[in-house]
C-alpha cells in the first residue's frame, strides 16, 4: 500500500529542489572519507572546518553567557578580561532568562538596536530596529522574504547566473520561477543592464510576473565586487520595473583588492535621494558565518527592510512567529559582530590583530589560488576580488565531454569526480550554480590553510595535466 511519505507521493517541489553544494560530489567525498581517504572539503564556505581559528573575544563573551555561574566566581577576572565580563552581563540583561529562553520572534530588541547602529555607522543614514529581523543565518532570512514574495509559479525572481544554489533551491521549493540573468565572465563577472532587460522581457513574454531581483555582492561563486556605478544602475532598473531588490551582502568583510571597496545597496539608494530613495523596496542580508568571523555553525544573521509597509512587516513578523525565536547564542554573536571591541578596550588590540590576520591571509590565499589555476593547462580564472571562492573555467576537450556523456554525467561533474578520486579535493561543479551552455567551471573555497595551499594547487595541477593529457587529441588546446 502506497504511503504519504513514499517518494512518489512527496510534494513535487521538494523533489525538484536541488542544492549542489551538498550534492553528488559532497556525498561521494563523504563516502571516500569513511573509507579512510583524506578529503579536503573546499565545497562549502565553512572556515572553521578548514582550520580557521575562532576570534577570542566573542568566544569568551559567549562562554560566560552560556555558563553565567562563572560570573559569580570571585576568580573570573583572572581568566576573562574585564570587557568580556561586562559584555556578557550586558547581553544576559537583554534576554528574558538567559540563553535558554526564547526571544522575541524578530530577535532581542537590544541586539536589533545594535544592528541598526552598525548600519548607520556603515552607511551614514539612520536605521530603524523595527525593520530589522534577526535570523538563524542569512539563509533563513532569504527564505522568509522569498516566501512572502512568491505567490505562484507565474512569479519570477531575477537571479544572477552563476548563482548560489540557495536561491534556485528556495524558489523551486516555494513553487516560483527563477529568471536568470547572466554575469559576463570576460568582463570579470560584470553585470550587464541590457542582459537584465532581455531577461525580464523574455520572462514577461512567457506570462511571468517578475517581482524581485537578487544581487550577491561580493559575488558567490564568482567573487566580483559591484561598483557604486553598477549598484546605481541596478537600483534604477529595479525602480523602473517595480522590483524588490534583495541584497545578499554576507561577504561584505571579505574584500581582497583596493579598487572596489564594499558599498551597500542601501547606502547607494539613500545617496541617490529623490523619489527612488523613498519608494524602492530593498531587503539586505548579513551574517556571522562569513567575513573574518566564519562562525557558520552559530547560525546568526539578520535582514533589514527599506521602504516596506508596516502591514507587510506585520505579516512577516507573523510568519517568523511560527518558529518562535531565532537561536539566542547566534543573536549574541551577531551583536558582537556589529559592536566589536573599541579602541581603549582591553580586548581591542588582540581582536584587531586576529581579525586582520585572517583577512590578510585570505587576500594572499586568493592570489595563490588564482595564480595556481591560471598556470594550469586549459584553465582560466578571474581574480577573487571578494567573498571566499575561486570559480575557474575548465576548457574540457571534446573527448572528455564524450566520456562524460557515456558515463551519464554532466561534463563538469565528471571532471570534479575524477579530481576528487585522484586528489581528495572536494569541489562543486559549475553546473550546480548555472553557467552558459558549453562552458564548464568548478567552485572551490580559498579557505584551506595558507601553508597547505601550495601543495593543494600542485596536486590540482598534476591532476589537471594528467586529465588533459588523457583526453586531448593534441597539446595546446585553446582557452576560451
Amino acid at each position: 500500500m502506497s504511503k504519504p511519505l513514499d517518494y512518489e507521493n512527496l510534494n513535487e517541489n521538494v523533489k525538484k529542489c536541488q542544492y549542489a553544494v551538498r550534492g553528488e560530489l559532497y556525498l561521494r567525498a563523504s563516502e571516500l572519507q569513511k573509507e579512510g581517504k583524506k578529503i579536503i572539503f573546499t565545497n562549502v564556505g565553512n572556515p572553521h572546518a578548514l582550520g580557521q581559528k575562532p576570534l577570542t573575544f566573542p568566544r569568551q563573551v559567549i562562554a560566560l553567557c552560556q555558563a553565567p555561574f562563572l560570573l559569580d566566581d570571585p576568580n573570573v577576572g583572572l581568566v576573562f578580561p574585564a570587557d568580556t565580563i561586562a559584555r556578557a552581563k550586558h547581553y544576559l540583561s537583554l534576554t528574558s532568562g538567559g540563553l535558554g529562553a526564547y526571544s522575541d520572534s524578530r530577535g532581542i530588541p537590544g541586539i536589533r538596536k545594535e544592528v541598526a547602529e552598525f548600519i548607520e555607522r556603515r552607511d551614514g543614514y539612520p536605521s530603524d530596529p523595527e525593520l530589522i529581523f534577526l535570523t538563524d543565518g542569512a539563509s533563513k532570512g532569504v527564505m522568509q522574504i522569498l516566501n512572502a514574495i512568491i505567490r505562484s509559479d507565474r512569479d519570477g525572481i531575477l537571479v544572477p547566473v552563476p548563482q548560489y544554489p540557495l536561491y534556485s533551491a528556495t524558489i523551486s521549493l516555494l513553487g516560483g520561477s527563477l529568471v536568470p540573468y547572466y554575469l559576463e565572465e570576460t568582463a570579470n563577472w560584470g553585470l550587464d543592464i541590457v542582459n537584465l532587460r532581455q531577461s525580464v522581457a523574455q520572462a514577461r513574454s512567457q506570462g511571468k510576473t517578475v517581482r524581485a531581483m537578487v544581487i550577491i555582492n561580493p559575488g558567490n561563486p564568482t567573487g566580483q565586487c559591484l561598483s557604486e556605478a553598477n549598484l546605481k544602475e541596478v537600483l534604477k532598473f529595479c525602480y523602473e520595473n517595480n522590483l524588490v531588490l534583495l541584497g545578499d551582502e554576507v561577504y561584505q568583510q571579505n574584500i581582497y583588492q583596493d579598487e572596489r571597496p564594499f558599498i551597500s545597496a542601501r547606502k547607494v539608494l539613500m545617496d541617490m535621494g529623490g523619489p527612488i530613495s523613498k519608494e524602492l523596496q530593498l531587503v539586505s542580508f548579513h551574517t556571522v558565518s562569513k567575513g573574518y568571523w566564519g562562525e557558520c555553525g552559530q547560525r546568526g544573521g539578520y535582514f533589514e527592510m527599506t521602504n516596506v509597509s508596516p502591514k507587510t512587516v506585520e505579516e512577516i513578523y507573523k510568519v517568523a512567529s511560527i518558529s518562535l525565536s531565532p537561536n539566542v547564542p547566534g543573536q549574541i554573536f551577531l551583536g558582537l559582530m556589529v559592536s566589536p571591541p573599541k579602541p581603549g578596550d582591553i580586548s581591542y588590540e588582540r581582536f584587531v590583530r586576529e581579525s586582520k590576520g585572517v583577512l590578510e591571509s585570505l587576500r594572499r590565499r586568493a592570489q595563490i589560488m588564482t595564480d595556481g589555476f591560471n598556470s594550469c593547462r586549459n584553465v582560466v580564472c578571474n581574480f577573487t576580488e571578494g567573498a571566499m571562492y575561486s570559480f575557474p573555467q575548465i576548457r574540457l576537450p571534446p573527448k572528455a565531454i564524450e566520456a562524460a556523456k557515456k558515463a551519464g554525467k554532466v561534463p563538469d561533474v565528471f571532471y570534479c569526480l575524477k579530481l576528487l578520486e585522484a586528489t581528495g579535493i572536494s569541489t562543486v561543479p559549475g553546473s550546480g550554480f548555472g553557467q552558459k551552455d558549453g562552458v564548464f567551471h568548478l567552485r572551490t573555497t580559498i579557505l584551506p590553510a595558507e601553508e597547505d595551499m601550495p601543495a593543494i594547487m600542485a596536486s590540482f595541477k598534476k591532476f589537471n595535466d594528467d586529465f588533459m593529457e588523457q583526453y586531448e587529441d593534441y597539446r595546446g588546446y585553446s582557452r576560451m
